[in-house]
């Protein structure tokens, strides 16, 4: 659900970055929910995604996150601005196998260069499979 609160402007970055990013596609991310400094994504545990010991791959979970947090920066920038991610860190809490994962990002500290940002990551029942802490840097559009 993309919020009401979204302008047309922020609502187009928005459409248009889940176009350009074949990665998420790939992994089959979803955006939930998003709205200034809050994204909400998810991802189907599928076998393709596992590995060897059956429980869901770091990467998968990192790129989850790492992706929903870009995702709650989006109606924060202005019209040309990126970002990049500077450090990315993650405990991981419990393996995950079946069902369904859910990244809530949020916006902790968005300052002119760099933005702070958490997310907690859990299963389809609630419990917590992962929490994270990340620095992006604000890019020019030059």
């Amino acid at each position: 659900m993309i919020s009401s609160e979204l302008t047309e402007d922020q609502r187009r970055r928005i459409h248009e970055a889940l176009d350009a990013v074949p990665f998420a596609k790939l992994l089959g991310l979803e955006l939930d929910t998003i709205e200034p400094g809050l994204a909400v994504m998810s991802l189907r545990i599928r076998q393709e995604l596992k590995q060897n010991s059956g429980v869901v791959h770091g990467g998968a979970i990192a790129s989850l996150i790492d992706t929903a947090m870009a995702f709650a920066i989006i109606p924060l920038l202005a019209e040309g601005e990126r970002t990049t991610t500077v450090d990315l860190t993650i405990n991981y809490l419990r393996p995950l196998t079946s069902g369904r994962a859910t990244a809530t990002a949020r916006v902790l500290s968005a300052g002119r260069r760099v933005i702070a940002l958490s997310a907690d990551v859990s299963d389809e029942l609630s419990n917590p499979a992962a929490t994270a802490l990340s620095t992006y840097l604000r890019l020019s559009s030059r």
